[in-house]
């Protein structure tokens, strides 16, 4: 029998965190540290609950999480076509949110908890609120022409990956149309139409790290101001 929490208990238990959610490069990790830094916050960057779902999770259970595991190499990782892609991480958000919320409820007990979270919308609702809950979301063509960008040690294995493939160009295309999949105008407005707090990255040429951080604080109740 699968063990279900009602919404309202885990609400309760989840009171001290808070979540930010959204698209790529919308700023969520900054935004995650800094708010952490600023308020003294317990913070849990994204993938914070790997340490736990990559030694508990097993392939009969959690099948998206083990995915790694149990692929065949990583050729066939960067081959997938954008459908596939987008079902491995729809199915992979869904698994690791129950780690997540057990996660969050121990480490919550001793402060506030800023997450830089995938748990699905749905999910959010059930377990948070309005104020605990902030929507970051940036434009398609910027986290398509962006992704490999960033000085990330995993972003520069799969380009590597990549270029190990016997048509490098035409997986690098198809890789690029995985995360433009992942990053849809129809998600995208899923997020834009979820009724949490919403804040849009326009570009990434203007800093307005300062100004969203201050926006956030608001928004999460974390100042007086």
């Amino acid at each position: 029998m699968k063990i279900g929490i009602e919404s309202n208990i885990l609400r309760h238990y989840l009171q001290n965190v808070y979540f930010i959610t959204g698209t790529a490069y919308a700023g969520k990790s900054t935004m995650a540290a800094m708010l952490a830094e600023k308020y003294g916050m317990i913070h849990c960057g994204e993938n914070y609950h790997d340490r736990y779902a990559s030694v508990i999770a097993t392939p009969d259970r959690q099948p998206g999480l083990c995915y790694f595991s149990t692929m065949k190499d990583w050729q066939e990782f960067v081959n997938r076509t954008p459908e596939e892609y987008e079902r491995w991480i729809i199915q992979t958000s869904g698994e690791a949110a129950e780690f997540e919320i057990v996660e969050l409820i121990r480490l919550s007990q001793n402060g506030k908890v800023i997450a830089d979270t995938n748990i699905p919308l749905d999910i959010l609702r059930e377990i948070s609120d309005y104020h605990h809950v902030a929507v970051m979301l940036s434009p398609q063509a910027m986290s398509v022409e962006m992704f490999f960008e960033r000085d990330d040690p995993d972003k520069k294995f799969l380009l590597e990956q990549i270029r190990q493939a016997e048509n490098p160009q035409k997986t690098l295309a198809n890789f690029k149309a995985c995360i433009a999949k992942l990053n849809s105008r129809e998600r995208y407005d899923e997020y834009a139409n979820s009724g949490f707090y919403t804040i849009l990255r326009e570009t990434a040429d203007v800093d307005t790290r300062a100004e969203t951080l201050d926006a956030l604080a608001r928004h999460f109740r974390l100042t007086d101001d």
